[in-house]
C-alpha cells in the first residue's frame, strides 16, 4: 500500500478454538454480564442435534451461574432474509433478551448481527435502516452496543463470526444489503470442529470456496497491506491443504479445525482490505436473483472473473501462486496467473463443484436483471465494471440456458 494512504486493521472478537470449546460458553456469557440469552439458529441445525449440543452446556454449569437461555429463535432461512431479522427482533423483545447466542453459518450469524444492531438502535424493520442498500458506520461513529454476543460457527466459509459485516437479503427488492459496523462482530467466536463434522460434503465444499474467495479478493485488493496479505496468504495455504481432506472425510477433525481457522483468517483479511471485490459483486447478484448459495456462486465465478479481469490479479500473481502451491519457474506474471487459474479449476472440480450455473433457471430475459443487479450492487461502488465485461462473465457462467433461449428466439 502507499504510505500516505490510511488503513485500518480491526480485531475485536476473542476466538476460542478446539474440540468442546462450546463448554466454555456459559462462563463466557457470565463474564460478559449476560442474564437473558436469545439463542438464534435454524431448523436444520436443530434437527441435526447441534443446537442441543450447545444448549445443554447451560445445564452443566455450576450453581450460581447467572446467564440462561430464555428463548430460541430457529426460523433463520437462507441468506439472512430481512423478514427473519424482523421476526427475531420482535421475539427478542417479547422474551426481554439482553444477550445473543448465534449457532450456525453465515445466514444465522448475519441474522444475529442484524438483530443486535436492531436492538441497539431500537429498530423494528431492518430494511428501514439500510435505505440505500449499504450502511457504513466506522469508528469513532460506531460505538459499543453493549449486548453480550457469542457466535458458534458451524461452517468454515463466511467467517461471519468475526467480521464487522452483516449481509441481509431484502426479499422485497431482491437485493442483498450490507451493514458495516465495527461492533457488529461477536464478542466471542467459538470454533469447535466437533460441531462441523456432520456438514455434508457439498456444503463443506462450497462454503470452503467462499473462504478461499475471501482470501483471493483480499490479497489483490488495492487496499491490501502487509498485515492483510499475511492473513490472506495463510488462509489460502490452509484451505488449499485442508478443504479436500474435509470434503473427502467429514470426520477428519484436524481438517475441520484448520478450515475454521482458514475461514476466520480469510474474512479478517477481506474486511480489513475491503475495496475491489468483483467476484462477490457477481455472487451477490446471482444469490439475490436466483437464490444460489453464496459459496457456490463464488466457486463458479472466481476462476472466470480472474481470467476476465487479469490486470487486477497480475501484481500479486507470484504471491497467490506461492500460497496456492502452484509451481512456477522463471515465468512472467501472465503465465503464472494462468497456472493459478488452471489449478483453481481442477481444485474446485475435484471438490465436486460445478463450473457454471446451468443447473439453475437462468434464461435470456434474465440478462438485463443480472446486468442491473451487478451494476447497482454496493460492491460496484469501489470497482465498477463495464456492461461489456459483465455480460462477458455472465455468458460464460450461464451458457446452456442462454444459448437455448437464443436458439428458440424467432
Amino acid at each position: 500500500m502507499k504510505v500516505n494512504a490510511h488503513s485500518n486493521f480491526w480485531l475485536r472478537s476473542s476466538v476460542y478454538s478446539g474440540t468442546n470449546t462450546r463448554s466454555l460458553i456459559p462462563g463466557l456469557f457470565n463474564g460478559l454480564g449476560a442474564r437473558r440469552i436469545l439463542l438464534v439458529s435454524d431448523a436444520g441445525l436443530e434437527n441435526a442435534g447441534v443446537v442441543k449440543k450447545v444448549a445443554e452446556t447451560f445445564e452443566q454449569q455450576k450453581l450460581g451461574a447467572k446467564a440462561e437461555i430464555v428463548g430460541q429463535f430457529l426460523g433463520v432461512t437462507q441468506d439472512a432474509a430481512s423478514k427473519c431479522v424482523n421476526e427475531a427482533l420482535k421475539y427478542a423483545r417479547e422474551v426481554h433478551a439482553d444477550a445473543i447466542l448465534a449457532i450456525g453459518g453465515g445466514s444465522v450469524i448475519d441474522t444475529a448481527k442484524a438483530l443486535k444492531y436492531g436492538l441497539y438502535k431500537g429498530i423494528t424493520d431492518i430494511n428501514d435502516s439500510i435505505p440505500s442498500g449499504f450502511l457504513y458506520e466506522g469508528f469513532p461513529k460506531a460505538q459499543s452496543m453493549n449486548i453480550p454476543h457469542i457466535s458458534v460457527a458451524t461452517t468454515a466459509g463466511t467467517g461471519s463470526e468475526v467480521s464487522p459485516i452483516a449481509v441481509i437479503y431484502n426479499e422485497h427488492k431482491n437485493v442483498k444489503m450490507n451493514i458495516y459496523n465495527v461492533f457488529l462482530s461477536s464478542d466471542v467466536a467459538i470454533l469447535d470442529p466437533e460441531l462441523t463434522v456432520g456438514l455434508p460434503s457439498d456444503i463443506t465444499a462450497f462454503t470452503g470456496a467462499d473462504a478461499l474467495t475471501h482470501a483471493f479478493e483480499a490479497i489483490i485488493s488495492p487496499a491490501a497491506t502487509t498485515i492483510t496479505d499475511a492473513y490472506a496468504y495463510q488462509a489460502i495455504r490452509v484451505i488449499e491443504r485442508n478443504l479436500p481432506r474435509a470434503v473427502k472425510d467429514g470426520t477428519n477433525i484436524e481438517a475441520r479445525m484448520e478450515m475454521l481457522h482458514g475461514s476466520m483468517m480469510g474474512i479478517t483479511a477481506f474486511c480489513s482490505a475491503l475495496n475491489a471485490i468483483p467476484v462477490h459483486n457477481f455472487a451477490h447478484a446471482y444469490g439475490a436473483l436466483f437464490r444460489i448459495p453464496h459459496g457456490l456462486s463464488n466457486a463458479v465465478l472466481l476462476p472466470v472473473v480472474m481470467e476476465s479481469i487479469p490486470d487486477l490479479y497480475l501484481q500479486k500473481a507470484h504471491l497467490i501462486a506461492e500460497a496456492f502451491s502452484v509451481k512456477v519457474q522463471d515465468e512472467d506474471s501472465k503465465r503464472i496467473l494462468a497456472k493459478v487459474v488452471e489449478k483453481l479449476r481442477v481444485f474446485l472440480s475435484d471438490l465436486g463443484l460445478p463450473s457454471d450455473f446451468s443447473a439453475y433457471e437462468i434464461n435470456q430475459p434474465d440478462m438485463e436483471r443480472i446486468l442491473k443487479a451487478v451494476m447497482t450492487d454496493p460492491a460496484a461502488a469501489n470497482y465498477p465494471m463495464s456492461e461489456e465485461l459483465i455480460m462477458s462473465v455472465v455468458s460464460r457462467v450461464s451458457p446452456v440456458r442462454i444459448n437455448r433461449s437464443k436458439k428458440a428466439s424467432p
